[in-house]
């Protein structure tokens, strides 16, 4: 902060889990004739999932017995993977990729004639669609903008280097970075006053840094890891340049030097990504809008994007690429 300062009074002289049908105990019920949409984050436990309707839960079943058949249409059973009890309840464990698709749960029943005990089976259905999703990876576009004596002159570009080497190294311990910075000069005319010259600096900040995985920890989420620190960046540059204001506008004896930090120029606005094989799709996904969603069969995702892209040959969820 000492050195843009001294910088610019230099540059003087010369002129910024889902579902709703989930309840308060983690338990996802059936819904005749709809299948229920439900979103397990990547490396995480499904909720359990209940092979009833919640009135056929709250009512008395005689003889159950259940049938759990997942992705494929491949009978599951209980293993190190899929946990399925005696009362139907399914939950997979550590959910990845290819686990997403369709999950159905036949019930079979039986009801008993009071004056006959007469018996008769009663078959009901029951589909679960469940997706992989993962957080999206926040970078932040930011915004502001430095008076200037010209547009034309060397001071200029010093200044925009000496702006991005502070605030890279301001963030680097985060494994944060300043990435596309960018400026142009302006003439802007405000009221009561002559033409003014500003820069308009704009630039782009995300947590990949060289080195950033070693702030992983060997963890599987590591997004949730880059999301804190990218927040946190964002965080001190907010702070460094509100201390510009300050520091310009009560400290310096109303002297301001010709090249300063425009008070309230500050923008900043949050820009979403999504890693190979997942994308964003409000419409399809409303009830997890925000998520970056596995990439159904049909579609796929190679980079960085926030959509999946349309793929006729992918018949997996989460491809990465669209085979010829």
């Amino acid at each position: 902060w000492a050195l843009l300062s001294a910088v610019l009074w230099y540059l003087t002289g010369v002129g910024c889990q889902r579902s709703s049908l989930l309840n308060k105990k983690g338990f996802v019920f059936g819904k005749i004739g709809h299948p229920v949409k439900i979103y397990v984050k990547l490396h995480q436990n499904s909720p359990v999932l209940i092979c009833m309707d919640l009135n056929r839960a709250n009512t008395e079943t005689v003889d159950p017995t259940y049938l759990w058949i997942g992705p494929k249409e491949k009978t599951l059973t209980d293993n190190s993977r899929i946990s399925i009890t005696e009362t139907g309840k399914l939950m997979v464990r550590d959910f990845l990729e290819p686990l997403s698709g369709l999950y159905s749960c036949t019930l079979s029943y039986k009801t008993v004639k009071a004056e006959t005990q007469e018996e008769t089976t009663v078959k009901r259905r029951y589909e679960f669609m469940i997706f992989a999703y993962r957080e999206p990876d926040y970078s932040y576009q930011m915004a502001v903008r430095f008076t200037t004596k010209s547009c034309v002159g060397r001071y200029n570009d010093l200044l925009f280097r000496v702006l991005r080497k502070i605030l890279d190294n301001l963030i680097s311990d985060l494994l944060c970075h300043v990435v596309e910075p960018s400026y142009k000069c302006h003439f802007v005319k405000i009221p009561e006053h002559s033409l003014l010259h500003e820069l308009f600096i704009a630039f782009r900040v995300d947590p990949f840094a060289p080195g950033w995985k070693s702030a992983c920890n060997d963890s599987v989420d590591c997004e949730d890891i880059t999301n804190r620190n990218i927040l946190k960046a964002r965080d001190r540059i907010e702070e460094f340049f509100r201390s510009q204001a300050y520091t310009f506008y009560h400290r310096l004896n109303n002297t301001v030097p010709a090249m300063h930090f425009v008070d309230h120029s500050f923008q900043v606005v949050r820009m979403d990504s999504c890693r190979p094989g997942f994308g964003k799709d409000e419409g399809l996904h409303s009830n997890c809008a925000s998520c970056c969603v596995v990439c159904s069969p049909g579609n796929f995702s190679p980079d960085v994007d926030v959509t999946c892209k349309i793929c006729a040959s992918t018949q997996e969820y989460g491809a990465k690429s669209c085979p010829e």
